[in-house]
C-alpha cells in the first residue's frame, strides 16, 4: 500500500488528533508552525518536532504496557 492510500483512509478524527498532537509538540520544542505551508522550517526544526512526537508515542506505548 502506498503512503497516499494510507493517508486517504485516515478518518477525519484521526487527522484532527494528529494535527493537534503536531501543533502541541511544536509549541513544546519552541517551533512556530502555521496551519498551512511550513516550507520555511529548517531540517533541524522539522526533525525536532517529528523526533519529539515519536518519543512521546513510545513513552505512551510503554506506559500502557504496565
Amino acid at each position: 500500500m502506498s503512503s497516499s492510500n494510507s493517508k486517504s483512509k485516515m478518518s477525519a478524527a484521526a487527522k484532527n488528533a494528529m494535527h493537534s498532537f503536531k501543533m502541541e509538540t511544536a509549541r513544546e520544542v519552541g517551533v512556530s508552525l502555521n496551519d498551512g505551508y511550513n516550507g520555511d522550517l529548517t531540517s533541524k526544526q522539522a526533525g525536532s518536532i517529528g523526533g519529539q512526537m515519536v518519543k512521546k508515542m513510545i513513552e505512551s506505548y510503554e506506559n500502557n504496557l504496565k
